[in-house]
């Protein structure tokens, strides 16, 4: 009799044991086609990023003498009553992208900007940081996601800087929040 009860105790807990593999493998199971799904949604979403970023106008030069552009800026608006809007970022960003997308392909922030602002891409890139021309004028990058803006009177001198973060709406802008900063910083105001 003990050598049954033993006998069943063995083959309950062999069984039970197996039912504890059995269940293992089903969640490991679960897990891997979880984590091979997730896999497949980020590849998704980077080329979706990327075909993105292939159709928008890349308006950032890695090339240009960045401080000498913003001088010849300068002057240009003490003669006609402008400020220079800067947009920092690169061609390597999507959200810098979208903006200057969002500006020129809206009639009425393109004519505000075009009305108001002389409108430069300052470069940020590997291999052009610009470091001296955002050291002039920003005493600090960090916590400043790209795009970010700044605004520079007629002598020069930084007037505002702006984040985008507050601007966004989505994956674009918010129309009313971008064309208020425009005209917010613009020097007819």
């Amino acid at each position: 009799m003990k050598k049954i009860a033993l006998s069943v105790l063995i083959i309950s807990g062999l069984l039970l044991s197996c039912k504890k593999n059995i269940e293992t493998q089903d969640n490991s199971v679960a897990q891997t086609e979880i984590q091979v799904t997730e896999e497949v949604d980020t590849v998704a979403i980077k080329e979706n990023l990327e075909k993105e970023k292939e159709a928008l106008t890349k308006p950032y030069n890695e090339e240009e003498d960045a401080q000498a552009k913003i001088d010849e800026l300068v002057k240009k608006t003490k003669k006609e009553n402008k400020y220079v809007f800067i947009q920092a970022g690169g061609n390597w960003c999507i959200w810098c992208l979208r903006f200057n997308d969002f500006v020129q392909n809206d009639e009425e922030l393109k004519s505000i900007v075009d009305e108001n602002f002389e409108y430069y891409h300052l470069n940020y890139s590997q291999k052009n940081k610009n470091k001296e021309v955002f050291s002039k004028y920003i005493e600090s990058t960090n916590g400043l996601g790209y795009p970010f803006f700044f605004v520079l009177n007629e002598d020069g001198d930084m007037i505002n800087l702006i984040t985008s973060s507050d601007l966004e709406e989505g994956k674009s802008y918010d129309i009313d929040k971008v064309k208020a900063m425009f005209l917010e910083n613009s020097p007819k105001n």
